[in-house]
């Protein structure tokens, strides 16, 4: 269920929410006027952040740990077992650990873009292979179950990732899977949005674009899974100030990766910025405790092929 929680402290309900606004990313894909995707994102900037976050990815896991859990209790309500299951976006391999370990699964392989993140897994023991989450160059009917967990929402044709993992399915086969959605760190976007509006008069992309529960459940129809259901849980995570954030960021890998834009070059991160960013984030964010809210949307997927 909806969460706020303290980064390091303790966990009380709270209301979920919907998306407070459409992204560009989604207006692209929902108009589906060009055959080509936009690309917003660089993709080996993207394993490069990976590959950074994979040493110590377990000191900032939290959220990937939370949602792998939640992704499990999804699984056990489908009475039906799954020999072969895919679990893309892996990174460290906690959810491929989970899913080996259940009853309903046989084998497992881990999916991973970066190769220190699959040296990770294969120490667990489990299958890593060099997939990306772009080109799932597996056998058509090849998997029981696809899984993904954080990680969908790095890629630049989303549509297309969706009909792969589709098509990567046997006939009945089932898909389960998370990404971040609109509204995600609304508070951190708003703040450097502010900031760099008043101190250089205009403001670059300093968060990734992400797409809002309504533009997911049409691209799962336009996929054609079977049944396809989509729904939203908002997490809320506290902390003492927008750095310590900005270092979990860091920590999971998620971090800006923007593809290259002459239209739009994105200024560097000076020190004057990142004060008054943080001071408008204190003074429009902070409960009255003097603590700060990080909003996580994220929006869950399930399917299954025909």
């Amino acid at each position: 269920s909806p969460v706020t929680s303290e980064r390091d402290g303790q966990t009380k309900s709270a209301a979920s929410r919907r998306p407070d606004f459409a992204s560009r990313f989604t207006r692209c894909i929902s108009r589906g006027m060009t055959p080509t995707p936009p690309k917003l994102f660089d993709r080996s900037l993207h394993r490069r952040n990976r590959d950074r976050a994979a040493l110590r990815y377990d000191d900032y896991a939290f959220l990937k740990q939370r949602e792998s859990s939640h992704l499990i209790e999804r699984l056990e309500d489908v009475s039906r077992q799954f020999d072969r299951a895919l679990d893309l976006g892996a990174h460290d391999g906690r959810l491929a650990k989970m899913l080996a370990g259940h009853p309903q699964v046989g084998s497992v392989d881990a999916a991973e873009v970066s190769a220190p993140f699959r040296q990770v897994i294969a120490k667990k023991g489990l299958s890593a292979i060099d997939l990306d989450e772009e080109e799932i160059s597996v056998e058509p009917g090849s998997y029981d179950l696809v899984t993904s967990v954080l990680s969908l929402h790095w890629v630049n044709d989303l549509p297309g990732s969706l009909i792969q993992i589709r098509q990567a399915l046997k006939p009945d086969g089932l898909f389960l899977g998370c990404l971040f959605g609109g509204g995600t760190l609304t508070e951190l976007r708003t703040s450097f949005l502010e900031a760099e509006t008043e101190l250089a008069g205009g403001a670059g992309a300093r968060i990734s674009p992400l797409p809002a529960l309504q533009d997911m459940a049409g691209l799962m129809q336009r996929a054609g899974f079977a049944l396809p259901v989509v729904d939203l849980e908002t997490v809320t995570v506290r902390y003492g100030d927008p750095f310590k954030l900005l270092s979990d960021i860091r920590g999971m890998g998620e971090q800006a990766a923007f593809a290259a834009n002459e239209k739009l070059p994105r200024r560097p991160l000076s020190r004057r910025l990142l004060a008054r960013m943080a001071d408008i984030y204190a003074e429009r964010f902070a409960d009255a405790d003097g603590r700060l809210r990080a909003t996580f949307n994220v929006i869950w997927l399930s399917g299954g092929a025909p």
